[in-house]
């Protein structure tokens, strides 16, 4: 019996001097090299540490040194100066499951194909890290994070785990190449389901705090979002600098504050820019809202070659469509102000009131064809109940036929301007007039039109002007068919005669001033000139009573001097100039 206790005794010596020369062996590199050879041995993962740490002041934690760890085939998926392994009772029945994991001084790559990993924790800590998560739809980039997960369980897919708690802060982070610094995150996942309880950073120089969530579908809901003084430079045009909102399955705002915000890109820029946003909900570019509300200014907006200053917007957003409760803007050194709503059912715009004052617009070299674009399906009818114009001045440079009024004032009602997204005058009535204006290098004062408008034609009832010594007046009807055919009536009386030369007829063969007569009809078709189908007769008589009669078909002029008849009366007086 001695014997047997002596043989135990040396045994269990034997045991603990194995145990203890095994402990001082895996804390040296030769421990190291061969755990991690085993590892890479007996598993679908590779790993690399420099040593093994224990010491008896923390028992339960061993640390790592250096360490290197990933998918056999993959890039690593953490690289870190330092592991702190937390140990617990539970490693007698799950041996690769921690009670707490500490990373420090890496990074970490998150890769949907590095998960499932084999371990877990009841905590996952960084300090110090940095993650990159390329190609899992969030291209995102963080430096200096603190913070954990917890539980820590990665599954197939995912590397943070299916229902965790996170609560992290970087130094600085980059998420689909919007950069920010000093951000916090609050939050957790529960399967596709991810709540952001806390959200803030300082980007483009300014703040953003706020929560969300995204929906298992992919979409998100924002509950509260600020941006205060950003100041953000992009490299994209302004529809795609929002295309990404219109890629989400949906977008539900409740409520959006930005606060002294400067935006600027590639033909458009906005300073100063005060918004508030609710109670919107934005599906594949489509929009729904029981309540919404916009709030809108800035100091300045550029779009392309349009420039407005100190803009005022106010809407409010129902099933029904948009009611427009305030626009106002400077433009073209004057002012712009409407109202109105926009309509879902038909896709109609009707302002109820629309006024221009002192504006200074030159019209864009294209705007001819911009007048014959389809426009795009939202906008399908445009109206106007009340319309008013004050003081303006209007020029098109075009240089075939450049014109130019000033001083134009005008009203009229109900006026139709969209009719299946096309633009026109297709219903309503309106009264023009100007203090001048010039008609291809020709000169004319007071210069006067009314008209009215149907399903069927505009009706011109009134186009009248001072030339120099004279007054012309004219009536004219256009149709509403697609080949547009005009018919118009002319008289001038005490006019030069050569005034009609600089707007497409020929040059008269008698000089001087007089009276002439001019009926005419042509077709103003957007795909053809419009000479060719002009047909039209002219008769003038001048201050010698030289008469001429000439007529035009297809563009072409007849005719020649008549002498006049004996019992012709003189020709009539000019009116008093105004």
């Amino acid at each position: 019996m001695k014997f047997l206790g002596k043989l135990l005794l040396v045994v269990v010596i034997v045991l603990l001097l194995a145990i203890v020369a095994a402990y001082f062996l895996l804390q040296t590199r030769w421990g190291a090299t061969q755990v991690s050879n085993w590892v890479n041995d007996n598993s679908d993962y590779h790993l690399t540490f420099d040593v093994i740490d224990h010491r008896f002041s923390s028992p339960s934690h061993v640390l790592l040194k250096n360490v290197n760890f990933g998918r056999k085939g993959n890039p690593a998926t953490l690289v870190a100066k330092t592991v702190d392994i937390g140990l617990s009772s539970r490693q007698l029945t799950d041996p690769l499951h921690a009670d707490t994991i500490l990373l420090q001084d890496g990074t970490l790559n998150f890769s949907p194909s590095a998960a499932p990993l084999p371990f877990q924790a009841d905590r996952l800590q960084l300090n110090n890290m940095a993650f990159n998560s390329p190609t899992t739809g969030w291209d995102l980039s963080a430096q200096r994070v603190m913070g954990g997960v917890s539980p820590w369980q990665p599954v197939a897919g995912n590397v943070l785990g299916s229902k965790t708690q996170i609560q992290m802060s970087a130094g600085s982070l980059t998420l689909n190449g919007v950069p920010a610094s000093n951000v916090l995150i609050q939050g957790s996942i529960d399967k596709d389901v991810v709540t952001l309880t806390t959200i803030g950073a300082d980007m483009a120089r300014g703040s953003l705090t706020g929560d969300a969530k995204r929906t298992a579908d992919g979409g998100w809901v924002v509950n509260n979002l600020r941006l205060n003084d950003i100041r953000l430079q992009s490299d994209k045009t302004l529809l795609d600098f929002f295309n990404p909102l219109t890629t989400l399955p949906s977008l539900q705002i409740g409520r959006v504050d930005v606060t002294d915000a400067r935006l600027q890109g590639p033909g458009w820029a906005v300073t100063d820019l005060d918004l508030s946003l609710s109670n919107l909900t934005l599906i594949k570019g489509d929009w729904q809202s029981d309540d919404g509300r916009l709030s809108m200014n800035a100091s300045e907006f550029i779009y392309g070659s349009l420039h407005l200053f100190d803009p005022i917007l106010n809407a409010n957003f129902s099933p029904q469509g948009i009611a427009l409760q305030q626009f106002t803007s400077r433009w073209e050194n004057g002012m712009v102000r409407t109202s109105g709503n926009w309509y879902r059912a038909g896709h109609a715009l009707v302002l109820d009131d629309a006024a221009f004052a002192g504006l200074e617009y030159t019209l864009p070299e294209n705007w001819k064809q911009l007048w014959m674009d389809d426009l795009p399906p939202w906008l399908n009818t445009v109206t106007l109940k009340k319309f008013s114009a004050s003081r303006n001045l209007v020029i098109d440079i075009d240089p075939t036929f450049p014109w130019q009024l000033t001083a134009l004032d005008g009203y009229g009602d109900n006026l139709q301007l969209v009719r299946e997204g096309k633009w026109g005058v297709w219903s309503g009535s309106a009264k023009l007039n100007a203090a001048a204006a010039t008609f291809n290098r020709v000169d004319v004062r007071r210069p006067s039109l009314a008209l009215n408008a149907n399903g069927n034609v505009v009706n011109i009832t009134e186009l009248s002007a001072f030339t120099d010594k004279g007054l012309l007046e004219a009536k004219a009807v256009v149709s509403q068919t697609p080949d547009r055919s005009v018919n118009v009536s002319l008289n001038g009386r005490g006019v030069p005669l050569n005034v009609l030369q600089e707007w497409g007829w020929p040059a008269l063969p008698i000089s001087g001033d007089g009276n002439l007569q001019l009926t005419a009809s042509g077709s103003i078709r957007a795909d053809a000139p419009l000479k060719p189908s002009v047909n039209g007769e002219l008769s003038a008589v001048n201050v010698q009573k030289q008469q001429v009669k000439q007529s035009m078909h297809g563009g072409v002029v007849s005719g020649g001097v008549v002498a006049p008849p004996a019992t012709e009366a003189p020709a009539q007086p000019a009116p008093a100039q105004p």
